[in-house]
């Protein structure tokens, strides 16, 4: 009998391509509570969250009503894990820097949507909470739109900025939970260091609470953008 040939029948190695492709994105707007041209808030929710819960998140800021406020939705939606809410994430690990580029893209085009359809003016000052922090720097530094200032609530620096920082930074707004096991107080620590390394004017906050919006941090929040103003 003959021997076996070794690898006979195994399936041949996939080519992994990829192609780019149209989605459509979903983004909830409010109009500032006065008229005439207003100042723009926009938003990122965290991982598993979905752009109403974010923009109840915005409306609870002090002063925000005075900014047409926006809240994006992560382009890849899934369902929660009980099934009751169409929630969304940013990307995962899997090609990350096509996810990066799309979104990058995505958020300029719907600010741009926004200045156009929407009485705002100049000022723009992006907001993120855990994974949407990574988008609120990101959009901060390459949608293309000049921004006033970054709230990053319990999420970190995206990696390939720190690596890239050159460049102007606006002014930042970091904050964490002493009990907020993910943004640990290691990671905001890296983050402030580096923050005030590239050049960019650094506001912490360190509040009592977890992985969470808290009344300290929305007020710190809203002190940060009568800064801005």
């Amino acid at each position: 009998m003959a021997a076996p040939v070794a690898g006979a029948g195994a399936p041949p190695s996939a080519a992994v391509r990829t192609i780019a492709a149209r989605v459509h994105g979903r983004y909830l707007v409010e109009p500032a509570d006065r008229p005439g041209p207003a100042p723009l808030l926009v938003g990122f929710h965290g991982y598993g969250e979905h752009a109403e819960r974010h923009l109840a998140d915005l409306r609870r800021i002090p002063g925000s009503a005075r900014w047409v406020r926006v809240a994006v939705q992560a382009l890849h939606r899934h369902y929660s894990a009980d099934r009751r809410h169409v929630v969304g994430s940013w990307m995962t690990r899997q090609d990350r820097d096509l996810a990066i580029a799309d979104n990058i893209a995505y958020v300029r085009d719907v600010v741009s949507a926004v200045r156009r359809d929407c009485g705002t003016e100049g000022r723009v000052v992006y907001c993120g909470f855990s994974q949407g922090v990574a988008m609120a720097y990101r959009a901060a530094r390459q949608a293309g739109h000049p921004c006033r200032g970054v709230i990053a609530l319990a999420g970190d620096v995206p990696p390939e900025l720190m690596e890239a920082p050159d460049g102007e930074w606006p002014p930042v707004l970091v904050g964490r939970g002493t009990g907020d096991a993910w943004y640990t107080e290691g990671k905001m620590t890296a983050d402030l260091a580096f923050l005030e390394r590239v050049g960019a004017a650094v506001t912490p906050v360190v509040f009592d609470g977890g992985h969470a919006w808290t009344d300290a941090i929305r007020a710190a929040a809203g002190r940060f953008l009568t800064s801005v103003s």
